[in-house]
């Protein structure tokens, strides 16, 4: 029996097409086999996906999928890693009019929960895939970081060393994005787990657990252009989900994936 999976947030997926000038015919084939690959493993399951499925979703004959991926395990590895860093940019973007760290780390610690709550099976591979590459583990965990400097500079955390935070940040997200993606948790979950590593960071309880409750921004309409490049893990640097807010008249200036 064959098992299918919840596609991907159209927040996510929709950025796929998202682009600003015509792309080089290599990538513009790479990001259809990419989308490809997404619908065929969504409605059939992972297990039960073919090469040559995904090249006839595609429009495109095995060997083209062969010109690109070299087996199923790499084309896995190329959605994991766009799906890391697309969900970087679009948190990146929500919240670039935010100058609080600690509001920023509120909004990506839940919006990785909110990951696993909408496509859970998706999300888990998305775990598996980070526990073994230590690129999209620096992607990710660098934009985790620059919220915790801010948040340090800004007088909000006080820890004993930026390498014991970043680990509990993502020891608990990791450990919460598995709970959430396998139904274990409460409603509010996101919430609490953002309270928790806020409180982690040296924030007293009322303030984090007020700062984590806080709604959401909406993420941005997608701008073309703005969509990551499927799993291009051979990028000089990463795509940052902290970049600096901007400038508000009273507020002062400031900045993604486990």
């Amino acid at each position: 029996m064959t098992l299918s999976m919840p596609s991907l947030p159209a927040e996510l997926q929709d950025s796929l097409a998202a682009s600003a000038t015509p792309l080089p015919k290599r990538e513009r084939t790479r990001r259809q086999l990419i989308a490809a690959a997404i619908q065929v493993m969504s409605a059939r399951g992972i297990g039960a996906t073919t090469i040559q499925e995904i090249a006839s979703v595609a429009g495109m004959t095995p060997a083209t999928v062969y010109n690109h991926f070299e087996s199923r395990g790499q084309i896995i590895e190329a959605i994991a890693l766009w799906v890391g860093q697309t969900l970087c940019q679009r948190i990146s973007d929500s919240y670039a009019h935010i100058a609080s760290g600690a509001q920023r780390m509120a909004i990506g610690n839940r919006r990785y929960l909110w990951l696993a709550e909408q496509s859970p099976q998706w999300a888990l591979v998305l775990m598996d895939v980070v526990s073994a590459s230590p690129t999209l583990i620096r992607q990710i965990s660098s934009d985790a970081l620059e919220d915790l400097r801010l948040g340090v500079k800004q007088g909000s955390f006080k820890v004993a060393s930026e390498a014991a935070a970043m680990d509990m940040i993502g020891g608990t997200i990791s450990q919460a994005m598995r709970s959430v993606a396998h139904r274990l948790t409460p409603a509010g979950h996101d919430c609490a787990v953002a309270t928790t590593v806020l409180c982690g960071l040296g924030m007293r309880w009322e303030e984090a657990r007020e700062i984590a409750s806080r709604p959401l921004p909406d993420f941005k309409p997608l701008q073309a252009g703005r969509g990551a490049k499927p799993g291009d893990a051979s990028q000089a640097s990463a795509p940052r989900r902290a970049g600096k807010p901007a400038k508000a008249a009273s507020a002062a200036p400031r900045r993604r994936p486990t």
